[in-house]
């Protein structure tokens, strides 16, 4: 008998399921996939269940279920997922459950488990996420779960645990409900590389023991009640990302002793004072964001001693006096210096007020057309430029579109590559057709969104333009073309090693978090594949094509009716419309899998997901045309495939965040010792 699934859920039925799980279903022996959640099934899970030797994922969440796990559970020795959160479940852990060596996912929050967690958890190294918040648990965290090299994910709060995580990679506490201070033990954590303890409910100052923890590369703090100063020892750390976004009250100088800090998000707090002159050693700085706060007396020169490619925002604070004179400030906009007392350079001043009246037309003329039709509409938008002139060199620098300057053509358009006065390499993508009416106002919405947008790893949206004749996007121009072109030709792909894919990947993910999580409202990318990932000269990755895909007509054959190209979109776009942000986890895993493979990996992806993988060895997973990875490269890339895995879920309650990808693949995501198979 061929093996085979059981989905019964409110996703894939259209009544809900109530009454007891039947003990018949331990009989279907060949059964590998059960997956029975959202329904309301109630009475306890059947000791049958233990006898379903092949099972590799039960899915029982959000349900009525109550009494305790059987322990014949601990017969399943194939089983890798585990989802019983949201019962009523009580009693013990079965201790039988530490001897899965498959598992590499248990989720049990919210529940009314009580005891000990079993002693032997992740002994076999395979567990990436473990979660029983909100349980009754007591006693010790499990050694083997805090030397676990394989956990990325784990929640404890909400229970009574006990002991230290001095072993632990990573905390992700976030979008909890945790009260009172952070506690001073977490410093105890001395191989900690990521906290994240945002958007919970902590008071209090920061303590000082976090800010000495040398291990320490991302530290999230944003959205809690914190006050006080940012401890000096904060100069101990290694970090690469400081977000903290509450009440803090005073920069310590000794902030500017972070040369690998690229990311600072100061914003929305109480900070007053000068920016410490120390910040000009921040050489390694892509965002200085410190608005809204109560910063006062002159910009220093030592920001303008920073880094041309950073973005910088001081709106709403209480500087005054000139702009310093310096690369930094060479493309900060009227909206990142309002609320302050500055003075622009002539330059600047010039250029910002072509910006604002520019706006200003375009908010006049949409006044005017709210009777009239879209095709009849006269609409510019773009930073820093005059408007008519801006779209006669349009014009002018393509011929009107000749053939000649087509780079490409897609689904929305064709992409034209041209110069602009005085030498500005652009990409012009000429829209075939525009939104609907009925979504006209929403597409220009989005669009002047995105043209505020700056992030180092997202292509840079100037303008849109439309009238009678012509409808066109005007993005920066990237030398090296769309990665799925790369891996089309042998040589180029060649090119492509091991390490510029790796930051490839990381790129994608860092793009995406900032979208999904540092954005208000969230954007979802809704196409991410392998054309959408353009390549500077430098092998440094950019997404395109963000947020303007969804108000375009699909006329291509490649295109679903949701939007998104086949063979990246994520399994429930089969049967829901709602379309989320783990939709684009699902499309970053199929993409992080392309670009270690060098092509799409359809069948692989089947296999890999499936109920009964085959065995896949690395080297199936990897680009033929690139020499066999040394032994540390190897090792960096089994990890990455292993975060690739979990957002292929078909469950999208399980993926993973982009926030926690990104996080993880900036530190170098903890992976087993050995090669193995997947």
């Amino acid at each position: 008998m061929p093996h085979f699934v059981v989905h019964a859920n409110k996703q894939t039925c259209s009544e809900i399921l109530i009454g007891t799980i039947p003990t018949s279903l331990g009989n279907l022996t060949n059964l590998t996939v059960l997956h029975l959640y959202d329904n309301q099934l109630s009475g306890s899970i059947p000791e049958e269940l233990g006898n379903l030797e092949l099972l590799t994922d039960l899915e029982l969440d959000r349900n009525e279920l109550n009494g305790s796990i059987p322990k014949s559970f601990g017969d399943l020795s194939n089983l890798e997922f585990v989802f019983f959160r949201e019962n009523q479940l009580s009693g013990s852990i079965p201790e039988e459950l530490g001897k899965l060596a498959k598992l590499a996912v248990m989720e049990m929050d919210t529940n009314q488990f009580s005891g000990h967690l079993p002693e032997h958890l992740c002994q076999n190294g395979t567990l990436q996420n473990f979660t029983v918040s909100n349980n009754n648990l007591i006693g010790p965290i499990p050694i083997s779960l805090k030397i676990c090299s394989s956990l990325f994910r784990a929640r404890f709060q909400g229970n009574r645990l006990t002991g230290n995580l001095s072993e632990m990679f990573a905390l992700l506490l976030a979008d909890n409900h945790i009260t009172g201070q952070i506690p001073s033990e977490v410093g105890n954590a001395y191989q900690l590389h990521v906290l994240d303890l945002s958007s919970n409910d902590f008071t209090g100052e920061i303590p000082k023991q976090v800010m000495m923890l040398a291990s320490m590369l991302n530290l999230y703090l944003q959205n809690n009640q914190l006050f006080g100063n940012i401890p000096e020892e904060v100069g101990q750390l290694k970090i690469y990302f400081i977000l903290t976004c509450q009440q803090i009250s005073c920069i310590p100088p000794q902030m500017g002793e972070l040369t690998r800090l690229s990311i600072l998000d100061l914003s929305h707090n109480y900070i007053t004072g000068e920016i410490p002159s120390e910040f000009r050693s921040l050489q390694s700085l892509e965002v200085l964001d410190l608005s809204h706060n109560y910063l006062s007396g002159f910009l220093p020169k030592a920001l303008a001693e920073l880094p041309g490619s950073l973005h910088i925002n001081i709106s709403f604070n209480n500087f005054e006096g000139p702009i310093p004179y310096g690369k930094a400030f060479n493309n900060i906009t009227i909206e990142e210096l309002r609320g302050n007392k500055v003075v622009l350079p002539l330059l600047g001043s010039l250029l910002l007020l072509c910006a604002f009246f520019g706006a200003l037309k375009v908010r006049r003329q949409r006044k005017r057309k709210t009777t009239e039709n879209v095709e009849d509409a006269d609409l510019f938008s773009i930073t820093t430029y005059d408007v008519k002139a801006m779209y006669r060199e349009i014009i002018k620098a393509t011929e009107e579109f000749s053939e000649i300057f087509c780079i490409g053509e897609g689904g929305f358009g064709s992409v034209y590559k041209t110069i602009l006065p005085p030498s500005n390499l652009v990409a012009v993508k000429r829209l075939h057709l525009l939104p609907e009416k009925v979504y006209f106002d929403s597409f220009l919405n989005e669009i002047r969104a995105l043209t505020n947008i700056k992030h180092r790893n997202i292509v840079k949206l100037y303008g849109f333009c439309s009238n009678s004749k012509h409808s066109f996007l005007v993005y920066e121009y990237l030398e090296r073309g769309s990665l799925a072109k790369i891996f089309s030709a042998d040589e180029e792909a060649k090119e492509l090693d091991w390490e510029k894919r790796v930051n490839i990947i990381k790129a994608v993910a860092h793009a995406l978090s900032y979208m999904h999580h540092d954005c208000t409202p969230s954007i979802v990318h809704r196409d991410i594949s392998s054309n959408n990932v353009l390549l500077d000269s430098e092998y440094e990755a950019r997404l395109s094509d963000f947020g303007t895909a969804k108000f375009l007509k699909k006329d291509s054959s490649n295109w679903t009716t949701l939007g998104g190209t086949l063979g990246y979109v994520a399994p429930e776009l089969a049967y829901t419309m709602r379309v989320t942000e783990k939709c684009d986890v699902y499309s970053f895993g199929i993409l992080t899998l392309e670009t270690i493979k060098g092509t799409h990996p359809g069948d692989i992806v089947a296999n890999l997901m499936s109920s009964t993988p085959g065995n896949i060895e690395l080297k199936d997973l990897l680009d033929q045309r690139l020499l066999h990875p040394t032994e540390e490269t190897e090792k960096i890339l089994i990890s990455t495939i292993k975060l690739a895995k979990p957002c292929l879920h078909v469950n999208l309650d399980s993926r993973p965040t982009m926030h926690m990808i990104s996080s993880l693949l900036s530190v170098g995501a903890p992976c087993r010792q050995q090669v193995g198979k997947y």
